[in-house]
């Protein structure tokens, strides 16, 4: 039985104990119980419930791939994880993987290691090995200690002295300094005893010395250097490591002969080599020697000083203690005090640590005691930050300080105090000062904690609006903006803007605000939106002067292709150099500003400061609003968020806080779309359809501002944005759909404005936001008014046209019907605003709206006798009406005189500099704002009346043109003399410089001139008495015409078919002209010259007088002005697009954006255009017709009508060409000569050009003529008068008139270049320039004086004459101006130099000894010039005395010197013959 039981019991002790350890672990059991339970298992050897088995590892090929675990280890009483090892690996980089193909991979191995591995040989392992000399080195050997380990010292137990060790070494370096060095003198001490015998005084070899002893030594040479004896041992040179019997005679010898030598040399020897030594050493190796050997140097050098008493301070190097300022000043890049600051004592400079420390304690507000834990010993000079801040102070320096701000951008002056809780005080540089600078701001910018990088945006854009308000103009040198953006200013807001904290983001984008946007700006340009053209605006883009220069060696088609991809390859930095806007754009900040609106949600500032920088960005170019459109989800967030069509009617609540703008309907964006909109017609189309602008317009149109869930002047804002959109689309045609379903709308709204007559109240901004969207609501009915006027000619071109022609435009879906009938509602409200013209503050505020009505009713009347719908009786009836009863009362008004007397106080042509600039304004960002703000007398100010006269004068030009009748009743308008007065000063006035700012400016000022002239010249046929006027009138037509700005190519067109060549404008031409410029020309007989003589191609007996050209020239205007027009084609696509804008035809209107601004439409010396046209043409032509016997018919008239021209208005109009220098004029009439070979032969072109010339020869031109200066449209004067010698060498035949032409350039005063050229490699012209003395119209003075210094150009003289080059009879201009030179020349005694002094007696000598008795009397005998006298001057009947005794003592000298050499000669002929 005892056998039986165990095989029994033992499967239920088994499943027991089994059916315990299959438990799992229960909650709140611990880690103990967890063991317990492994090693239960791990005793009953059961098998584990899941099987593992370990797959191959592909990698390691087969290799363990049939292995199996099957079961656990027994002996191991803990977890594993298989395959981790029981330490853990050096953190070091884990070996690559490998693979099993390793072996089959390509390897390629370099051969010159292949080689080296199998070069076996000795020499492959060592080499020329010197082994340092250790046998003398000293060994420490460690302390002797009957501790089992060294003792453990503490610092205290260190004395160490009060004087700190130089580097400022923290206390425990000191300590352990000091034990080292007392450990070291302990060991050292008897080698230096025994060194001390032997040597007799001297040093011990440096071998045989520890490192702080060397250390010690090399201090004490050193020191003897500094005060200047000669140390006694070698500094640099030791000879350690060669041994210590030859490295220590090896440095003896070497110092020996360096004594030997410095002995033998002065002290300026010395400091001249060691000059020269300084400069072939590496600077690294000298700053590292000074570093190593100067402080300790110093510091003796100092207490030295301080005991000896003030004398001059010789540095290390031996130079004095100025000499060594001024180069360490050139050294450190930091601002110093110049030497005229307050120059201390030289006691403070010099005195010793110990002073410092003691000045230090008793300064610190609170006394450290000893008894404080750890300060027993004190270190002075980390409490310094304690001490009281010194008392602010304006330093006496020449140099500017910098400059600080406070948090508020305000500049802090230098000796203001502020306290120090204030935060304007750091541990910068100057701590002293309070307020942070730009350099600290923008490292603050980087830091890391947010507050600083939000606090130095937001002072850094306090800077930038302060500083282009113009307050640091007269505080600052040099400009503020433009410091900033040369240090990466716009950049460092560009990466801000990326900053993930909102406060970063939002100061960052008001620093972006205040850079670009200019609210002076926008309020300008919202104003001037209902002027006439108003809402053509010149693109704010920069005039890129320097990278126009860069361009100028491209072609057309490169510039035109390659622009914008040269942009885009350019850095972003660069691009923005000369752009900000398009440097910005590259950098993608659109799509920033819309993740910031879209997801990050900015509050409501920051939201408006974005939708105004947009604004900025889309009023750039066409370009920059497409980028606008086309930026992902831009507009749609600006218009989704900011202009909904549904909103919580909370917000209107005034005392409701406006946490957020999404969802609540802003003006500003809606003004975003508008702007964008009038980048270009297809834009504004896709704004209409794409985004649902339409249905967002009729949301904001169709109610009342009072009926908007919006704040009062939120809403009337809104609603007139939605206005000046709709108007801006009407523009172009569009949404004239919209016009038929708030048509109703309309004609409850237009009548409704004639209650603002009688609302007015002063200072009221509400009352004036309601005038600017009245104004806005009739500008939309203008141009709705304007597109359907081109109802009529769109369907005729479709009735014409093919009905397959797709081309066609099809007419606009609003009828002249439906405008027609607000006529008279504007006429009445007209009325009553004209009636508050006598009010000057009710007038002032209703200006705005009168302007819109009165430009209103000029676009109907101008497009109402165009439409066959209308019967022109009516037409006629109305218009007759209008002028009796509104606008012949409205003239003769006393309100309309202060108007026209108010023109020249606001005028910018009048007034220069009211338009000038801001002096911060930069070339990089475009801005409006001018000089002084925006004064209320000026163009854009609250009192200037060109906006309504300019309107005025639009409506009378409309109603003359369709009533001829009515002409005659508007010629008060043109008596006025405050007007006249105007044109005159405008007329005769420089214009201001040609800016951005002025150009808008100036463009609207053209208006009004124009209308003005478009008047008279209405007037010239309908009234007998204009003839009073026509001068003033012609004299401003002619002035404008080259002042019209691109954009303005219509009005100039205009000018040119009925006002500058038009008869009965030039009244000099019947009324006695002719004859008053014989008179002129009689009585200034000596500036008037027969420039022909016999036998020349163009003798015209008897010659023209000036009278009969001019009246010749007279009867050919129509001719004139068909030349004219021919030449003006280039113009014609610019002009088409400026037609259709000027005329109404909305439906081809492109964009509302002007073109860029780089100039005048036409030059200023455009009367010569023809003849430059023609020049060009021929020049690159390869001169086509220089090799034609006879020109062309077309060309010789087209010459001659431009010379007549020019002529004319020479004579009669001489304002016009007053702007064009003497020196352009001759440099264009040069050109006559220089088109086809004998064109100035001709009749005609040959006496013009010879009047022109006389004129030109007057003593006041030519008292202005500079040759030197820069010519417009001129490379070189010197490469275009090289071009007329070789011309007149070629086809001249000796002709007068072009001799003239050649000699005017040698005048004294001018470039000796010319006169060489002509005396130099162009000799041979002298021969046919036979100008006779007597028709040369220059007088000879401007030729002899003063007297020719140029020795070259003497030498030159002197040989045409002597070689027969130049000839009395062939030149005789020259010959007088060769003799004359040569004569002061050579009979001058001066003082001058060597080589002068030598010329001048040589050629004195050489005259005298001339075979030609002639030129010999002429050289040596001229007097004065004289045009009488045949040969052209007199002579010396004798030579004065001081010339005569002058001349025998240059003449003797070389007689004495030839005899001398002579009887030389003779004695060496008798030597060798008698050899």
């Amino acid at each position: 039985m005892p056998e039986n039981k165990e095989p029994i019991d033992a499967p239920e002790e088994d499943s027991e104990s089994k059916g315990k350890m299959l438990s799992r672990p229960k909650p709140g059991e611990s880690e103990a119980d967890l063991l317990r339970f492994q090693n239960q298992f791990l005793a009953a050897k059961a098998s584990p419930a899941v099987k593992i088995i370990k797959k191959a590892d592909k990698r390691r090929g087969d290799e363990g791939s049939g292995d199996e675990r099957s079961s656990l280890q027994y002996n191991r009483d803990v977890v594993t994880m298989d395959g981790f090892p029981d330490v853990l690996p050096a953190l070091i980089p884990a070996p690559p993987k490998k693979t099993k193909f390793k072996s089959a991979h390509v390897h390629f191995e370099d051969p010159e290691e292949r080689l080296d591995r199998g070069d076996q040989h000795i020499t492959a392992v060592f080499s020329k090995i010197i082994e340092r000399d250790t046998s003398t080195a000293s060994v420490t050997m460690p302390v002797y200690t009957q501790d089992p380990f060294p003792r453990v010292f503490h610092r205290s137990e260190i004395k160490t002295e009060a004087k700190l060790a130089p580097g400022r070494k923290s206390i425990f370096a000191q300590k352990i300094a000091a034990r080292r060095a007392a450990e070291m003198t302990q060991t050292s001490s008897p080698a230096l005893d025994e060194a001390g015998q032997t040597n007799a005084g001297q040093a011990a070899p440096a071998a045989a010395l520890p490192h702080e002893a060397m250390e010690a030594q090399f201090d004490k040479a050193e020191e003897e250097k500094s005060v200047g004896t000669i140390p006694t041992w070698p500094c640099i040179v030791t000879g350690e490591g060669l041994g210590s019997l030859t490295g220590e005679q090896e440095a003896r010898r070497i110092h020996k002969e360096n004594l030997e030598r410095l002995q033998s040399m002065s002290k300026d020897q010395i400091l001249e080599e060691q000059k020269r030594v300084l400069a072939q050493l590496d600077p690294s190796l000298v700053a590292f020697l000074k570093l190593r050997y100067g402080t300790d140097i110093k510091q003796e050098a100092e207490e030295k000083m301080e005991q000896e008493g003030p004398r001059e301070h010789m540095h290390p190097e031996g130079q004095p203690e100025h000499l060594h300022k001024a180069g360490e000043m050139l050294k450190t890049p930091l601002l110093q005090k110049p030497d005229t600051e307050e120059k201390p004592d030289l006691e403070d400079s010099v005195r010793t640590e110990a002073h410092t420390r003691m000045d230090v304690a008793d300064d610190l507000p609170v006394k450290p005691q000893k008894e404080w834990l750890h300060m027993d010993n004190v270190e002075f000079e980390k409490l310094e930050w304690m001490k009281d801040l010194p008392q602010p102070r304006q330093r006496k320096t020449r140099k500017g300080m910098q400059a600080r701000f406070s948090l508020k951008g305000e500049l802090i002056p230098p000796d203001k105090d502020f306290p120090t809780h204030m935060g304007l005080h750091h541990h910068g540089e100057e701590a002293d000062r309070a307020g942070y600078s730009l350099q600290e701001l923008f490292h603050l910018t980087r830091s890391q904690v947010i507050q600083q990088r939000t606090l130095a945006l937001q002072v850094l854009g306090h800077v930038v609006q302060k500083a282009k308000a113009g307050e640091f103009v007269s505080m600052l040198k040099g400009s503020v903006l433009r410091v900033l953006l040369d240090a990466g200013f716009l950049f460092l807001l560009r990466f801000s803007l990326d900053d993930p904290v909102d406060n970063v983001i939002a100061a960052a984008v008001h620093a972006l605000h205040a850079l670009l946007v200019s609210s002076d700006d926008e309020e300008y340009l919202d104003k001037t939106f209902s002027w006439y053209q108003g809402m053509a605006v010149y693109p704010f883009i920069p005039n890129n002067e320097e990278e126009e220069d860069e361009e100028d060696e491209q072609t057309v088609i490169e510039k035109t292709l390659g622009s914008k991809a040269k942009d885009e390859n350019k850095p972003d930095p660069d691009v923005a150099r000369y752009d900000v806007v398009k440097g910005l754009l590259k950098t993608r900040i659109l799509h920033r500003l819309r993740y910031i609106l879209e997801v990050m949600r900015p509050v409501p500032l920051v939201v408006l400061e974005i939708l105004d920088i947009l604004i900025r960005v889309a009023r750039h170019s066409t370009e920059a609003c497409c980028r606008v459109l086309d930026c992902p989800r831009l507009v749609e967030t600006v218009i989704g968020e900011f202009l909904p069509t549904q909103w919580d009617p909370r917000v209107a609540e005034p005392e409701q806080l406006l946490l957020s703008l999404h969802g609540v309907p802003c003006a500003t964006a809606m003004k975003l779309i508008r702007v964008v909109a009038s980048g270009g017609r297809n834009i504004a189309a896709r704004l209409l359809n794409k985004f649902e602008m339409k249905r967002r317009l009729s949301r904001f149109i169709a109610e009342d501002p009072k009926d908007l869930s919006l704040r009062t002047e939120e809403a009337i804002r809104m609603t007139t944005e939605a206005f000046r959109l709709w108007a801006v689309s009407a523009g172009y045609g569009q949404a004239c759909d919209l016009y038929r379903d708030l048509y109703p709308v309309l004609v409850k709204m237009i009548p409704s404005l004639s209650h603002l007559v009688s609302s007015f109240q002063e200072n009221n901004f509400t009352f004036e936001l309601s005038v600017q969207r009245a104004a806005a609501m009739v500008t939309l009915l203008t141009h709705v008014t304007k597109t359907a006027g081109c109802g009529a000619e769109l369907q005729a071109q479709l009735s014409r046209s093919d009905s397959e022609d797709g081309d066609q435009i099809p007419p606009p879906p609003v009828t002249w019907s439906q405008v027609s009938g607000f006529r008279p509602i504007v006429e009445t409200n007209l009325k009553k605003c004209l009636k508050e013209i006598s009010q000057s503050d009710t007038w002032q505020a209703l200006q705005p709206l009168t302007t819109a009505y009165v430009i209103f009713m000029g676009v109907y009347y101008h497009n109402c006798s165009q439409q066959p719908s209308v019967n022109p009786i009516d037409c006629l009836e109305e218009v007759e009406h209008l002028t009796s009863e509104v606008l012949l009362p409205l003239l003769s008004q006393p309100g309309m005189q202060t108007l026209w007397a108010m023109l020249r106080p606001c005028s910018a042509l009048c007034n220069p500099l009211s338009c000038s600039p801001a002096p911060e304004s930069l070339p990089s960002i475009v801005s409006l704002s001018f000089t002084g703000g925006k004064p209320p007398m000026s163009l854009v100010g609250s009192r200037s009346p060109f906006p309504f006269l300019t309107a005025l004068l639009v409506l009378v030009n409309n109603i003359t043109h369709i009533h001829k009748g009515l002409v005659g009743k508007y010629m008060s308008l043109l008596d006025v003399k405050d007007l006249n007065d105007y044109l005159l000063q405008s007329s005769t006035t420089a214009p201001p410089s040609l800016s951005f700012s002025s150009a808008w400016l100036l463009h609207h000022e053209y208006h009004l001139q124009y209308f003005v002239l478009a008047l008279a010249q209405k007037m010239a046929v309908a009234c007998l008495d204009y003839s009073r006027h026509a001068s003033l009138h012609h004299c401003v037509a002619m002035v404008l015409l080259s002042r019209l700005l691109p954009g303005s190519e219509h009005l100039a067109h205009k000018l040119l078919l009925g006002l500058a060549f038009n008869p009965k404008l030039i009244p000099e031409g019947k009324a006695g002209g002719p004859e008053a410029a014989d008179f002129s020309d009689i009585l200034n007989l000596s500036s008037r010259a027969n420039l022909t003589q016999p036998g020349s191609a163009a003798a015209i007996s008897p010659l023209p007088s000036r009278g009969a050209l001019l009246e010749e020239a007279y009867q050919h205007l129509p001719s004139i002005q068909a030349c004219y027009l021919s030449h003006f084609l280039y113009l014609e696509p610019a002009l088409i697009r400026s037609r259709d804008v000027y005329q109404g035809r909305t439906h081809l209107v492109h964009s509302m954006l002007l073109p860029e601004v780089k100039g005048p439409i036409l030059p200023s010396d455009w009367p010569f255009l023809p003849l430059i046209s023609l020049y060009n043409k021929v020049t690159g032509s390869g001169k086509q017709w220089a090799v034609l016997n006879s020109l062309p018919m077309d060309l010789v008239n087209t010459v001659t009508r431009n010379l007549q021209w020019v002529l004319l208005l020479e004579t009669w109009r001489t304002r016009v060409l007053h702007g064009v220098s003497a020196a352009s004029k001759l440099a264009r009439l040069m050109c006559v000569f220089l088109t086809g070979s004998d064109l100035f032969l001709e009749g005609p072109v040959h006496c013009y050009t010879a009047a022109l010339l006389s004129l030109y020869c007057h003593s006041k031109v030519l008292d202005s003529l500079n040759l030197d200066a820069p010519l417009p449209g001129l490379a070189s004067f010197h490469d275009l008068y090289i071009n007329l010698l070789e011309q007149f060498e070629s086809v001249s035949f000796g002709d007068p008139l072009f001799g003239v032409f050649v000699l005017l350039p040698l005048q004294r005063r001018f470039s000796v270049q010319l006169r060489m050229a002509v005396f130099g490699e162009h000799v041979s012209t002298l021969r046919a320039l036979g100008v006779p003395l007597q028709q040369f119209p220059v007088p000879l003075e401007q030729y002899l004086s003063p007297p020719e210094d140029n020795l070259n150009l003497l030498r030159q003289y002197f040989k045409a004459l002597v070689t027969g080059a130049l000839r009395q009879n062939w030149c005789p201009v020259l010959y007088v101006v060769a003799v004359a030179h040569v004569n002061s020349f050579i009979f001058s005694q001066d003082s001058t130099t060597q080589e002068v002094d030598v010329a001048r007696k040589n050629m004195l000598q050489k005259t005298w000894l001339l075979a030609d008795e002639l030129l010999r009397r002429h050289l040596l005998f001229y007097k004065l010039s004289n045009k009488n006298n045949p040969v052209g001057f007199d002579l010396y009947e004798q030579l004065p005395p001081i010339r005569l005794k002058y001349l025998h003592a240059v003449t003797q000298a070389e007689h004495k010197e030839s005899m001398s050499e002579s009887q030389h000669l003779s004695r060496e002929l008798m030597d060798n013959n008698a050899v």
